[in-house]
């Protein structure tokens, strides 16, 4: 939770739950624009996206080094021996 990669991560997966909730109310209800109910969903969107942020957090302390619960500490890209 100490590191810049972490931190950025959570941010990227906090604004993709915020954007993600904001559609999903506003599309839910298929009206137009200007008769969106724009308080709700962006209220519904926010706490959405403190949901993410607050579930990163928790995930932390896990012993792995991303914000996600399934992300490993142990670094599993298949490498070639020369």
């Amino acid at each position: 939770m100490n590191t810049a990669a972490f931190w950025k991560a959570t941010f990227e997966r906090v604004v993709r739950t915020f954007a993600q909730a904001l559609l999903a109310v506003l599309g839910a209800g298929a009206t137009g624009v200007i008769d969106a109910p724009w308080l709700g969903a962006l209220s519904a969107a926010g706490l959405a996206a403190l949901l993410a942020l607050l579930t990163a957090i928790a995930a932390s302390g896990g012993g792995t080094v991303g914000p996600g619960v399934t992300e490993s500490a142990v670094d599993r890209t298949p490498r070639l021996i020369p």
